[in-house]
């Protein structure tokens, strides 16, 4: 069992900032890659930025140089710094985790449960 539990969403003006948070427990046995995806009423989920293990990050163009994903893998956490807050970055914010379990040979795909982030004045 795998569990991904993110933290740090809220009410912010444009131009703010938030720090989120995604801290994965249960049987890890290790992780491929996390990440963060957010959608917006009535629009797709999209990738907002990923980092594998052992690899480069990948942003969506509408974040870069903005946003910030960073890792602690001693704590199998990952976080998103979040600057100069747009109002079209409104969205609930689902963590991601590429994860094997032990005893399990296939990497399974988890997510969050959501955390809301409003941008507004």
């Amino acid at each position: 069992q795998v569990q991904l539990v993110e933290s740090g969403g809220g009410l912010v003006q444009p131009g703010g900032s938030l720090r989120l948070s995604c801290a994965a427990s249960g049987r890890i046995f290790s992780i491929t890659a996390m990440g963060w995806y957010r959608q917006a009423p009535g629009k797709e989920r999209e990738l907002v930025a990923r980092m594998p293990s052992g690899g480069s990050t990948n942003y969506a163009d509408s974040v870069k140089g903005r946003f910030t994903i960073s890792r602690d893998n001693a704590k199998n956490t990952v976080y998103l710094q979040m600057n100069s807050l747009k109002c079209e970055d409104t969205a609930v914010y689902y963590c991601n985790g590429q994860i094997f379990q032990y005893y399990r040979s296939y990497e399974e795909n988890y997510w969050g449960q959501g955390t809301q982030v409003t941008v507004s004045s």
